[in-house]
């Protein structure tokens, strides 16, 4: 495992498009997981010890931020073959035991992650209802560190006030995990 950082956010950039296979057997559109008030697009998989430690936490702000007309979508863009737990079967598997409250994609050509300049796992692009870039960081403070811990909620804070119309109200912090698992 290979612990990578994202890098800066450059503001601005329009949201590449996708047309990626879901776990639910759909196939899905950028647009068809945009919110009216901005979009949510997390590079994510199963065996990253960093997206385990936060996914109980990556459900609730998920759901809070659906509930607020933000939208929000996982993808998967790991070389499934030299990581078997991340395959679409395991996938959809983990979508039903978490009950995800959004699209989890498979990016099997990786296409997409490039397409993002995605470079771990879990990695957070926030984008306003105009599908443009104004948020890349990490989901909170805590890592993976113990639950029950008091911190700030960064990207529900950073999202809700791109909702609204204003600037993110906190440092843009890199997100840390492992690095995504580009096919050779």
């Amino acid at each position: 495992m290979a612990r990578t950082e994202s890098p800066a956010l450059i503001a601005g950039i329009r949201a590449p498009a996708f047309l990626l296979p879901g776990v639910d057997g759909r196939s899905w559109r950028l647009d068809d997981v945009a919110g009216a008030r901005g979009t949510v697009v997390v590079f994510m998989c199963n065996h990253c010890p960093y997206v385990k430690a936060i996914r109980e936490r990556l459900v609730d702000d998920a759901a809070a931020l659906l509930g607020e007309g933000i939208g929000f979508v996982g993808i998967n863009s790991n070389d499934a073959t030299a990581y078997p737990e991340d395959s679409f079967e395991r996938m959809q598997q983990l979508a039903r035991d978490w009950r995800l409250p959004f699209p989890y994609l498979f990016d099997e050509s990786q296409r997409v992650a490039r397409d993002y300049g995605a470079v771990c796992t879990p990695d957070f692009f926030g984008f306003d209802g105009d599908m443009k870039l104004r948020w890349r960081g990490r989901l909170d403070a805590a890592g993976r560190g113990p639950r029950g811990v008091q911190i700030r909620r960064e990207l529900v804070e950073a999202m809700t006030a791109i909702a609204d119309g204003r600037e993110p109200p906190i440092e843009q912090l890199p997100s840390i995990g492992c690095s995504i698992k580009w096919r050779g």
